[in-house]
């Protein structure tokens, strides 16, 4: 395993930041390459622990020369936005300098002009710096892992359409629950990745990427960060790179069983005022069309004092959040249904 670190010079004197990079070098140049990286939102962290176990399993093939292809992981991609806390509490989503989602805005071109991302890096800011890198070393691979996390959360992915059905071999071999078919209409990580592939040929979009993957997986919740959990993740990716035929092993072909529904197919059950939540159900449970879900209690004490939701149709219970005092239009739940929401959606992802 060779280690590397990429040195970004932060935005005031004295200061830079270190990303390090762990590469694994490939005996076959017909099997494909692979990049992964952990903790693009700071405080998601069981990518992070997942990869620490991978590590250790990759050690090991590689002193039994069982690495097929090329392997480049980033389990800490933000150190910029880990490094940002307020009053205690870890700010790692966003920018607090420019107040953008860390895993949105990222460069959206042509897989031609890669090489173009780290280009006269002088001129761009700490954060944006990072983007192009990161994007810089995805692009060199054929498949592409980005490692996230929900709040409360099921294990699901979102995957563009472009690259389903054949990703059903991450799903079953991560065990998900769930598939959210996207778009690929935004400027996060995966679908910039996503972006110059299907525009190799400028002006030129291409609607499927055989052979080519980028996905976004949601491995879990925020405090599902344990040893169990992350050694049972390392050995579901695992079973996907020897699907792929990146490491050597005898492969296993678990089938994916969960529902793969369009991001329209998700009800985000939304707060209509302010107030205390108690939830009537859980991640995991399957709801009827008018069941309740959660009850807002608004006026403590006061005669209708509270408010009740009901679910607007079936569906599967895919997140929820842990706050327990809600503002007014703040997320609640995703559902996942069988058929469209009623309630419109602009292109793009679920959240901002």
């Amino acid at each position: 395993m060779d280690v590397s670190e990429i040195i970004i010079p932060g935005d005031t004197p004295g200061t830079e930041w270190r990303l390090p990079v762990l590469r694994f070098k490939g005996r076959d140049p017909r099997a494909p390459k692979i990049y992964i990286q952990a903790a693009l939102h700071a405080g998601e962290l069981p990518g992070t622990a997942l990869l620490h176990f991978l590590c250790e399993r990759l050690r090991r093939a590689e002193d039994q020369d069982g690495i097929l292809g090329g392997i480049t992981i980033v389990p800490q991609a933000n150190p910029i936005g880990a490094a940002q806390s307020h009053f205690g509490d870890l700010q790692g989503r966003f920018d607090l300098g420019s107040r953008t989602n860390f895993n949105r805005d990222f460069p959206l071109i042509s897989i031609a002009d890669r090489a173009t991302l780290i280009e006269e890096l002088d001129d761009y800011t700490a954060t944006d710096r990072l983007k192009r890198q990161l994007l810089h070393m995805a692009l060199g691979a054929e498949l592409v892992l980005d490692l996230h996390c929900d709040d409360e959360s099921l294990q699901y992915a979102y995957i563009d359409e472009a690259f389903w059905p054949e990703a059903a071999d991450l799903a079953a071999a991560l065990d998900m629950e769930a598939v959210l078919l996207s778009d690929g209409e935004s400027s996060a990580f995966e679908e910039a990745v996503g972006f110059a592939w299907k525009y190799e040929i400028p002006g030129e979009r291409r609607s499927m990427l055989p052979g080519k993957l980028s996905v976004t997986v949601e491995l879990r919740g925020k405090r599902d960060v344990d040893p169990a959990l992350a050694k049972r993740d390392a050995d579901g990716l695992w079973r996907f790179l020897t699907a792929r035929g990146i490491v050597s092993d005898e492969p296993v072909a678990p089938a994916f069983a969960g529902p793969a529904v369009p991001l329209d197919n998700v009800e985000i059950i939304r707060a209509p005022e302010g107030g205390a939540v108690l939830f009537h159900r859980a991640i995991g449970e399957r709801v009827v069309e008018g069941e309740r879900l959660a009850t807002i209690i608004t006026r403590p004490g006061q005669v209708d004092g509270s408010i009740d939701l009901q679910a607007p149709q079936d569906g599967l219970i895919l997140t929820r959040t842990s706050d327990r005092l809600v503002r007014r239009r703040g997320d609640l739940m995703k559902i996942v249904c069988a058929e469209p929401s009623k309630t419109s959606r602009e292109a793009g992802t679920l959240e901002s």
